[in-house]
């Protein structure tokens, strides 16, 4: 199996997203511990019903938690790495709130998870940073 790296819209991996990874791998196991460590940070998730929690990625979800995603859409790219506009307003804001999450989660989470969220979550600028290097290039 040939496995893409998929990157949101705001420049998550979802390919190191424990949620998407257990959705993919139609793990409940993984999915219910993907709820845990999600609801350890304050990400409250309904542990009692795990299809709510599955997630395919940004074309799945109908409301964006950094509005980046119709943005996205209606200029046509596959996430704001890809667009001529970048980095703007609304991106750098995603940018200032996942900060606020950085620091503090290195108290909450273990080494492992940590650095879990760091490779899924942490990481924006830098996935974006490079998509839109590439995109230039072209």
């Amino acid at each position: 199996m040939i496995f893409i790296k998929k990157i949101a819209y705001c420049g998550d991996d979802c390919s190191e997203c424990p949620r998407y990874l257990a959705t993919i791998n139609g793990s409940l196991d993984m999915l219910r511990e993907s709820a845990i460590l999600m609801e350890k940070v304050g990400w409250h998730h309904d542990l009692d019903n795990l299809d709510k929690m599955k997630c395919y990625g940004c074309e799945d979800i109908n409301e964006c938690e950094y509005g980046v995603k119709d943005c996205c859409i209606v200029r046509g790219v596959a996430n704001c790495g890809a667009c001529n506009e970048y980095p703007c307003v609304l991106i750098n804001k995603a940018f200032d709130i996942t900060a606020t999450y950085v620091e503090k989660f290195k108290t909450i989470l273990s080494s492992a998870e940590y650095d879990t969220f760091q490779k899924a979550f942490f990481s924006k600028k830098k996935n974006l940073d490079e998509i839109n290097k590439l995109s230039k290039l072209k």
